[in-house]
């Protein structure tokens, strides 16, 4: 009965730590955006999140890292399909019944997908874009979030875009009631500055580790490769699990994104 107890205490600790990093489609800072690769498109994304404090992190490792590639498979204008690959690195994503960290690296590949149309698609001006896919879609069971989600977005004079969907999870790995929530963001490219700057700010809700409020921006250095600088507040707005937020600390995250051709 006492390894019982043990193990789902270890199985409770990753429901509420596991994947603190997402596997990433085209995103806006942290959640997925409504953009989706054009036909034999590649793209090569390298992550870095770094905590602010590794101090009373719950178990959790400081720095998560992550090196993805996607593509756009559908010879299609009006309807785009991206699918990608993710190797992540997230070190320790928690502490078990005896106060050992768990690794969240035994199986550190992830998939995702997206299925998108682009704003005005079918000859149709006023047609916001839209997207429906999967992402956090693990090798095992237990790496497993499965997230998927829709979302729909207008671009608004002055304003910028704005993004609204939701999403649903895996409950066995997200935990009974935080599997799902709301998806947002807005952003906009700053030409008043320069066309090369491009900021965000994108929320997901949620009482597991993905939920967040980021704040963001990208400088494009060229038509192939852009930086993104932007900082991570996990779960601000949320009720805590237990006294402690579950995807931890803030993060300070540096994105690199490679466009081939």
């Amino acid at each position: 009965m006492k390894r019982v107890k043990m193990l789902a205490a270890a199985a409770a600790m990753v429901v509420m730590a596991t994947g603190t990093a997402m596997a990433t489609p085209s995103t806006q800072i942290w959640i997925p955006s409504t953009d989706a690769k054009d036909f034999k498109s590649y793209h090569i994304d390298i992550d870095n999140y770094a905590r602010f404090s590794s101090k009373n992190n719950d178990g959790l490792s400081a720095n998560m890292y992550n090196i993805g590639l996607s593509a756009g498979v559908l010879p299609l204008e009006n309807l785009k399909l991206e699918v990608g690959v993710d190797f992540l690195k997230v070190g320790n994503i928690g502490i078990d019944g005896n106060g050992n960290p768990i690794s969240g690296d035994d199986h550190p590949f992830y998939f995702n997908a997206k299925l998108a149309t682009p704003e005005g698609a079918f000859g149709i001006k006023e047609l916001p874009a839209f997207a429906v896919g999967m992402f956090n879609i693990g090798t095992v069971g237990a790496t497993g979030q499965n997230i998927s989600y829709g979302l729909v977005a207008k671009t608004l004079p002055v304003v910028g875009r704005l993004s609204l969907g939701g999403y649903k999870g895996a409950e066995t790995n997200l935990g009974k009631g935080a599997d799902s929530g709301l998806l947002a963001s807005l952003d906009r490219n700053i030409p008043e500055i320069s066309d090369k700057l491009w900021l965000a700010v994108d929320y997901m809700s949620g009482k597991n580790a993905n939920g967040e409020v980021s704040i963001g921006g990208s400088w494009a250095f060229s038509k192939q490769i852009s930086l993104i600088v932007g900082a991570v507040f996990f779960n601000p707005f949320q009720n805590t699990v237990n006294g402690s937020i579950p995807g931890g600390k803030p993060t300070l995250t540096t994105q690199i994104d490679i466009s081939l051709p």
